[in-house]
């Protein structure tokens, strides 16, 4: 099995082949198939030398399989993301750790923005413009 790609899927492919390019040309594509296969080869082999002379000793160290992208699982990232405390959170407690804000959660997650007083001119920034 190649792939998805079972025996008879294979067989169907090659009979197909065969009909539609003929048994005098078969030949030929078959070639150049090969030719561009072993290009592709080559032509990863040498990304793979290049990547190893650009990272030295620490790309034999590298985990491939963690790269991958056929592993992430959506539903598993949200999940340990949600199960995960916020990093420098400091869980409701005052400065001391034992007695709570005195502020609202919200009140704490809110920027305090500067308010405009109406009897002033509004703010105006001849570089902005």
């Amino acid at each position: 099995m190649i792939g998805n790609l079972a025996g008879g899927e294979i067989l169907l492919l090659v009979l197909a082949a065969l009909l539609v390019l003929g048994p005098t040309r078969l030949p030929g594509y078959a070639a150049k198939l090969g030719q561009g296969v072993r290009y592709l080869r080559d032509l990863a082999e040498g990304a793979k030398g290049q990547l190893r002379d650009e990272l030295g000793p620490g790309f034999d160290d590298i985990d491939w399989r963690q790269l991958d992208p056929r592993q992430y699982d959506p539903r598993r990232i949200v999940r340990e993301a949600l199960s995960e405390p916020p990093s420098g959170s400091s869980s409701g407690r005052g400065a001391r750790g034992d007695e709570p804000d005195e502020k609202p959660v919200s009140a704490r997650m809110t920027p305090a923005l500067p308010v405009h007083d109406p009897s002033l001119p509004t703010p105006f920034d001849l570089d902005a413009t």
